[in-house]
């Protein structure tokens, strides 16, 4: 298969995540799509590796994906905060958690 077709594949998972960001108001819906364009991102990174033949495209996915897996706690934890008082995930009600 050609490396060309990762990257487009790689675009349009990214062209969905970032619809879904901008869309929803679910913050797990939201979150998803976070992370659907960190794994088009890392997609990309391999394709490029793959196709100038060294491994730095591979080393920079991993560490997007330490980041991701860091950002996983985080945004689970605000997550959390957030639907506890409100027992809705909505992104609206974000602006009510200030004191």
């Amino acid at each position: 298969m050609n490396p060309v077709n990762y990257l487009y594949l790689a675009a349009l998972l990214f062209t969905i995540g970032a619809a879904g960001v901008l869309i929803r108001r679910n913050a797990i819906v939201v979150f998803m799509c976070v992370e659907l364009m960190l794994n088009a991102c890392n997609l990309a990174f391999v394709a490029f590796s793959r196709m100038h033949g060294n491994l730095d495209g591979q080393v920079i996915a991993f560490f997007t994906m330490v980041v991701a897996a860091a950002e996983v706690v985080v945004g689970l934890a605000i997550i959390v905060s957030l639907f506890r008082p409100r027992h809705s995930a909505s992104v609206d009600d974000a602006s009510l958690m200030k004191l």
